[in-house]
């Protein structure tokens, strides 16, 4: 004898994908994580062209760790911030992720976000 699959879980309807306030959040959703692309790649830039090329000269009066700084942040500083970058994205994204689920579930939900 063969045990029977249990009943299907009711959901909740989804909205269409052309429901205005599933759009509305999903630009929400692409504006902030562009926003913060933006700014990371901009501290990315500052750090990994500005401090390691262009401000170098003047960076190399300053020391860090017995080596010019100008120097450390073309030889480490910029791959160091790259890595942190990395993880500052992550971090930020998974925030950004859990908020947009739950604005999408409350959608779903008939709520307001």
């Amino acid at each position: 004898m063969h045990d029977a699959p249990p009943p299907p879980t009711p959901q909740a309807p989804t909205p269409p994908p052309d429901d205005p306030a599933v759009q509305a959040a999903l630009n929400r959703y692409w504006r902030t994580n562009l926003t913060i692309m933006a700014v990371l790649l901009t501290v990315w830039a500052v750090v990994g062209l500005g401090c390691g090329v262009l401000l170098a000269d003047w960076l190399n009066q300053f020391k860090l760790g017995g080596y010019p700084l100008g120097f450390w942040f073309a030889q480490q500083g910029s791959i160091i911030t790259f890595v942190l970058i990395i993880l500052t994205y992550c971090i930020l994204l998974n925030r950004l992720d859990k908020k947009h689920h739950e604005e999408v579930k409350a959608i779903r939900n008939g709520g307001s976000a």
